[in-house]
Formats: C-alpha cells, sequence, structure tokens
C-alpha cells in the first residue's frame, strides 16, 4: 500500500512538473512575440523622433511667443470677467 502511494505521488509531481513545463514554453513563446511587436514600435518611435528633430527650434521659438502672449492675455482676460459680471 505504501509502495502505491509513494508511486502515485512520484507520478502526481511529475505530472505537475510536465504542466509547468508546458505552461513556462507557452509564456516564452508569447513573451518573444510580444519582444517583437515592442522592437517595431520602438523602431517606428525612433523614426518619428528622427523625423522630427528639424522642427524642434521652431517649436521652441513658437512656445515661447505663446508663453509671453499667455502672459499679456491673462490680466486683460481677468479685466474682462470683471466688466462682465459688473454688467450681468
Amino acid at each position: 500500500m505504501t509502495a502505491l502511494l509513494v508511486t502515485l505521488t512520484v507520478i502526481e509531481i511529475a505530472l505537475v512538473v510536465g504542466v509547468l513545463a508546458v505552461y513556462l514554453i507557452l509564456i516564452g513563446r508569447k513573451l518573444r512575440v510580444v519582444s517583437t511587436y515592442l522592437g517595431k514600435v520602438a523602431f517606428g518611435v525612433r523614426a518619428v523622433e528622427s523625423q522630427t528633430a528639424a522642427i524642434e527650434p521652431s517649436v521652441i521659438r513658437i512656445n515661447e511667443r505663446l508663453r509671453e502672449i499667455d502672459a499679456v492675455l491673462g490680466p486683460l482676460a481677468e479685466k474682462a470677467e470683471a466688466a462682465a459680471r459688473q454688467r450681468g
């Protein structure tokens, strides 16, 4: 009886290890697929970065001008709101 229980336990352990091995192999395959897609995405991001590098100086100048406009329009907007509140 003891020998039967030991044999069944060893078989059960072997099955568990086998199932775990199969799932690890499947997970490894999925990770390789994900890695391939991430490589493609990284390549695309680098391409976009290189294509948009030429406009960086212009964007910086535009942002500076927009900050100046925002600084000027802020108080004007507050005055307009105050005038609207007084009328309405």
